[in-house]
């Protein structure tokens, strides 16, 4: 389910919570309304009042269940969603890698050319295609993929033996502006947000300094003093058990 679906099923959500509340209100306040008090309709509003007050509980129960099955929906979309963004990662840094072989082989190109269809493919179990009906394939929903294995396959090793290094330099530059372009709408769906406490410095180095709280301090001290007042036979216990280990080591 994705964000925009959550958004219209919650509306209609919202919209069918009020309106219940509004009837409710109506029919609880009918005998006070002029024109109504006494009429039939105030008689018919009294017992849509008590069937409602009688089914509360089923109600909100049933809505609860409702929303707690969207958010679950929700939820497995956007831990599928993450998965194939991590394979779309592992298969630009796979295109990206074969790019650099100055001599690349034909198995090392399958091995890129099925990380990137892979993931092509793992698309489809995310989102259907724009457009899709029950008689039109529709359009695949993100390009930059398939300009991705585009530019790989103008290096395939099997068709071109002899690949230049500004050939590889230029399928390199289409991978990684088809990348950028992929990763500036695919994350959108994930609701990110900004770190609260973001390090943006280039070259930055830690802020906290060498030390501890007096009271580890005073910890320390006590651990110290404790140990000094071991008796002497574990103290000889342990040297005698670090020998034996210096004794292994030069065995």
């Amino acid at each position: 389910m994705t964000r925009s679906s959550l958004r219209r099923t919650l509306r209609r959500s919202y919209w069918v919570l009020g309106f219940v509340l509004i009837l409710s209100l109506a029919a609880k306040l009918a005998a006070h309304i002029p024109g109504l008090a006494g009429s039939p309709v105030e008689t018919l509003a009294r017992d849509v009042y008590d069937y409602m007050k009688d089914m509360a509980l089923v109600f909100v129960t049933v809505v609860a269940a409702y929303l707690a099955s969207v958010f679950q929906r929700r939820h497995s979309f956007i831990e599928a969603l993450r998965e194939e963004w991590q394979d779309i990662i592992k298969a630009k840094s796979a295109l990206f890698a074969f790019t650099q072989i100055e001599t690349p082989t034909q198995q090392e190109y399958v091995t890129a050319f099925c990380a990137i269809s892979e993931s092509i493919d793992n698309m489809r179990s995310v989102y259907k295609n724009v457009g899709e009906t029950g008689s039109l394939v529709g359009l695949y929903p993100y390009e930059p993929l398939h300009d991705m294995r585009r530019a790989l396959q103008d290096l395939e090793p099997h068709k071109r033996p002899n690949i230049s290094e500004r050939k590889q330099t230029d399928a390199r530059q289409k991978i990684l502006s088809a990348w950028y372009a992929l990763r500036e709408r695919f994350l959108e769906e994930l609701d990110l947000e900004a770190p609260d406490k973001p390090l943006l410095v280039p070259m930055s180095r830690r802020t906290k300094t060498q030390g501890a709280t007096r009271r580890a301090n005073h910890h320390l001290q006590a651990q110290g003093k404790l140990q000094k007042e071991l008796p002497a036979a574990e103290a000889d216990m342990d040297t005698a058990g670090a020998k034996l280990a210096a004794a292994g080591t030069r065995a």
